[in-house]
């Protein structure tokens, strides 16, 4: 087993209570129970919608034809973006 990193959170009371009634409700025994199943099932969806792109095959085609386009010449925006993926690590 990995060795256990902390996660400090300061909620209001009736997130707490909601939290505590939650994870009776599934079956954990303690709110770090709670917090990482929520973690576990829910960050790996988050992720994927927000770092993938979901393309028609029409909308896959026309971005390849610009793509291909050697004259075409990229906006800044584009440039500044792809420098950011690059920083990034995709």
């Amino acid at each position: 087993m990995a060795a256990a990193a902390r996660i400090d959170m300061r909620v209001d009371e009736d997130t707490k209570a909601l939290a505590e009634r939650a994870a009776v409700v599934l079956g954990c025994a303690s709110l770090t129970e709670f917090m990482t199943r929520l973690i576990r099932e829910h960050a790996p969806e988050i992720i994927e919608h927000e770092t993938s792109m979901h393309l028609t095959n029409q909308q896959f085609d026309r971005f390849m034809v610009v793509c291909q386009d050697a004259e075409r010449k990229s906006s800044a925006r584009i440039l500044e973006a792809a420098r950011r993926l690059d920083e990034e690590g995709f």
